[in-house]
């Protein structure tokens, strides 16, 4: 018995295509419903504003992925600039993949998209941030060869803070 796995394509977002920006907003809001994404829907104003607002920064990358001919998965990142090695680099910011489509392979095409995209500029590394907890996550993060990041062991691991303005 064979188990149909469609195919799935990956797109550079076009933010002027339509169905791309209401693809990237309803995967978007797909993320922030889930607990790992905070587990509330995108704010009335940040759904109203979040496309334009994207197309005034330079540094934005995204790529959608499609299978059975719909959204099924989103990688938002922004270019950034590593004063240590003096090359671009990647940061992923957003990595989604609609709850029926786990397990497939779409997030691993999505990041295969962003690093081809990286290393074509010449970039020294991707970087993304993920919550402790979310061991599937981690885990094919880590199956994609990303590791945590620390510059000498004595000094220990990175942490990723923030401060709300």
């Amino acid at each position: 018995m064979s188990h149909h796995r469609p195919a799935i394509t990956t797109i550079a977002v076009d933010l002027s295509r339509p169905e791309h920006a209401s693809d990237l907003l309803r995967l978007l809001d797909h993320y922030a419903r889930d607990p790992m994404g905070g587990g509330r829907a995108l704010a009335d104003e940040v759904r109203a504003t979040l496309i334009e607002r994207l197309r005034e920064v330079p540094q934005f990358l995204a790529y959608l992925a499609y299978g059975d001919g719909q959204a099924v998965g989103l990688i938002n990142c922004f270019w950034g600039f590593s004063t240590f090695a003096a090359r671009p680099l990647l940061n992923i910011h957003d990595i989604v993949v609609d709850a029926g489509w786990r397990g497939r392979g779409v997030g691993r095409q999505l990041l295969a998209a962003a690093e081809a995209a990286a290393r074509a500029r010449g970039s020294c590394k991707l970087t993304l941030e993920v919550l402790e907890g979310n061991t599937s996550a981690r885990a094919a993060y880590a199956r994609c060869g990303f590791a945590s990041y620390e510059l000498d062991p004595a000094t220990g691991r990175a942490l990723f803070m923030e401060k709300k303005l």
